[in-house]
């Protein structure tokens, strides 16, 4: 058990299954203070039962509906009323979803989920990671960025004329990581740091939804979720990654960041355009 001056806080979105609960997992058995924020609380308290066997750091459960971003805003809200610092913030949840649908607020599910609702949560909580002695925020971005666009036309649901559900997941994905890059220029010579990670083809939910004939040759090429958890805890924790700041790394296969992904007057343009977007709960 860590002594309460190394025990750090870490908040983890969508902990209660894959990526989430395995890296939740890494740092429980470490001893930490680990809050899991998930959509389905019966879901969470299944996964707190799981990562309290381990019976060493601390689980906390938040209630967060990424689709919302009122309760996003209310969650945030609730983080900030009840605790003191934030040391490390895993933004994890993520969906894919082959037909078009929208958000509580009519933007394009996936981009309104992967990525905005993580924009607004990760800006309402960035004081209580300045408050640390090495904040972290990670990012889940992907390879699938490579495929993406930012078209702010099509942010809305409803002024989407064709979708195309892999590729609206690649733009949520390219948006992540613009926003990862942008907000590393913003906490440039500070002690708090925001890096990306493409986690690899991982045996996830996300896959388990495709026609088991499908999942039966996908499964052949995907990696347990211990493994992109151990780069996560790595990369909050490890002392070389101290000075690593708007970097982006990836399991499986190499780093490649398209040209789009690479542009930092495109990262610094959705960053304003997502301040307007969500200016209301700030």
């Amino acid at each position: 058990m860590l002594g309460i001056f190394q025990m750090k806080t870490i908040i983890i979105t969508g902990a209660n299954t894959g990526i989430g609960l395995a890296t939740a997992t890494e740092f429980i058995k470490d001893g930490h203070h680990v809050i899991i924020a998930c959509r389905n609380v019966q879901k969470a308290q299944q996964a707190k039962q799981h990562l309290e066997s381990f019976a060493t750091g601390k689980i906390d459960i938040i209630q967060l509906d990424l689709n919302s971003l009122e309760n996003v805003n209310q969650a945030a809200n609730s983080i900030i009323e009840n605790y003191e610092k934030i040391d490390v913030l895993v933004n994890n949840a993520g969906l894919m979803t082959p037909t078009l649908e929208a958000t509580e607020n009519g933007y394009e599910k996936q981009f309104g989920v992967n990525y905005l609702a993580h924009f607004l949560w990760t800006m309402k909580l960035l004081p209580l990671v300045q408050k640390a002695e090495r904040g972290r925020i990670i990012h889940l971005a992907s390879m699938m960025h490579l495929l993406g666009s930012i078209k702010p036309e099509i942010f809305k649901a409803d002024q989407v004329k064709q979708y195309n559900g892999v590729r609206s997941y690649g733009n949520s994905k390219l948006a992540n990581l613009l926003f990862s890059n942008a907000l590393a220029e913003k906490l440039e010579n500070t002690q708090v740091t925001s890096n990306s990670l493409h986690p690899g083809g991982v045996d996830s939910e996300i896959y388990r939804e495709l026609p088991k004939y499908q999942y039966k040759v996908i499964k052949l090429f995907l990696i347990p979720p211990s493994k992109p958890a151990k780069l996560i805890k790595k990369i909050a924790f490890d002392p070389s990654w101290n000075n690593r700041n708007g970097d982006y790394v990836s399991l499986q296969t190499p780093a490649m960041r398209s040209a789009k992904a690479k542009d930092m007057q495109l990262a610094r343009n959705l960053y304003e355009q997502s301040l307007a977007l969500v200016q209301h709960y700030l």
